[in-house]
């Protein structure tokens, strides 16, 4: 097992006023050579949003978006014609394909938000668009990853699906625990993004927001030093 790891205070930042930004990958204006993507995972961004503002309509295209609200809630309005609010345990998949356009505003006039939104290259390009989201109950089923995304051929109806052979994973794990992770498929890596907390992997502590990207594995065991929230993804390295 080879393990790196990317430590939170490491990352790209940006603080547009209304905007607070980390980007743990190369974005906009942030240019890392050191950190373009893991694998076919191209942006991991971790951003706060003011009161009343958001990111107003903007195009994507080929390309799997994944946004994960963690605090407040996240506004969604779309070309499909799909409009909504999630908030924490809610997940949103946006297959771009051959284009389309969207925009993501802060829910509340007053308080902040803060999502993560998380861009995977697909496996597919050129697809017609498509938009789901799913409610999770991530606060109930502590100690274990609930899975959120998934490929489609291999997905069990459970979660969401993308266009790329991804698995997300979610989890609120407790104290003095330990939970063990296998790799679904071979030659895949995993980008490890503690949310909150406090773990261990293979003797690597990592605390809050920072990273591990995790290469040549079949399993791997994480110790929770303190209450922690984690986000797993494991992701086609090429």
């Amino acid at each position: 097992m080879t393990i790196k790891l990317f430590e939170a205070k490491l990352r790209g930042k940006a603080d547009f006023g209304w905007l607070k930004a980390n980007f743990s990958f190369s974005f906009g204006n942030y240019y890392n050579p050191k950190s373009v993507q893991f694998g076919m995972l191209r942006v991991l961004n971790d951003d706060t949003i003011a009161g009343g503002t958001g990111f107003g309509t903007h195009p994507h295209e080929n390309m799997e978006i994944i946004t994960i609200p963690l605090e407040g809630g996240l506004k969604h309005r779309d070309s499909m014609g799909n409009e909504g609010v999630i908030r924490f345990g809610e997940i949103q998949v946006m297959s771009a394909g051959t284009g389309i356009q969207h925009s993501e505003m802060n829910a509340s006039q007053t308080d902040e938000s803060k999502t993560l939104q998380l861009w995977v290259f697909p496996d597919k390009e050129d697809v017609k668009p498509r938009y789901d989201q799913k409610s999770f109950d991530i606060e109930n089923q502590v100690n274990t990853f609930v899975n959120i995304v998934s490929p489609k051929e291999k997905n069990n109806g459970n979660a969401l699906w993308v266009y790329q052979q991804t698995f997300f994973n979610l989890g609120i794990f407790e104290k003095d625990t330990t939970i063990t992770y296998k790799v679904n498929i071979p030659q895949n890596g995993v980008y490890l993004f503690l949310i909150e907390g406090e773990i261990e992997v293979d003797h690597q502590v990592l605390k809050e927001r920072d990273a591990l990207g995790i290469i040549d594995f079949d399993q791997f065991d994480i110790k929770i030093n303190s209450k922690s929230k984690i986000l797993l993804v494991e992701v086609p390295m090429q």
